[in-house]
């Protein structure tokens, strides 16, 4: 999976945006963040719950991990573009932007 592949996948989403957080891409629904590309987008990141990333992290651990520190305690989680498949990457996408978008 490449950035690209990640950008589509999350612009696929109904209502979403792409803006800029902090000198780097974020998607947003609604002005929400639920998304983002790192710096010189070598990999993404998506905000779940706690409970969504450890199901995510237990099911393709080499695909998904914690953010290091109190990000990733809290869900935000790494998307590793190398060994990501878009079978995967788009069912926590999507999750992250449900956590976020409104009813």
């Amino acid at each position: 999976m490449t950035a690209d592949d990640f950008r589509q996948l999350a612009l696929g989403l109904p209502e979403v945006i792409e803006g800029a957080h902090m000198g780097h891409p974020d998607f947003r629904v609604r002005g929400k963040i639920f998304a983002t590309l790192s710096p010189g987008e070598v990999w993404g990141m998506v905000k779940l719950t706690p409970e969504q990333q450890a199901v995510f992290v237990r099911e393709q651990p080499d695909t998904f991990q914690p953010i290091k520190g109190a990000w990733g305690r809290r869900g935000c989680t790494q998307v590793v573009f190398e060994k990501a498949r878009k079978t995967h990457v788009r069912p926590a996408l999507a999750a992250a932007w449900q956590n976020v978008a409104p009813e």
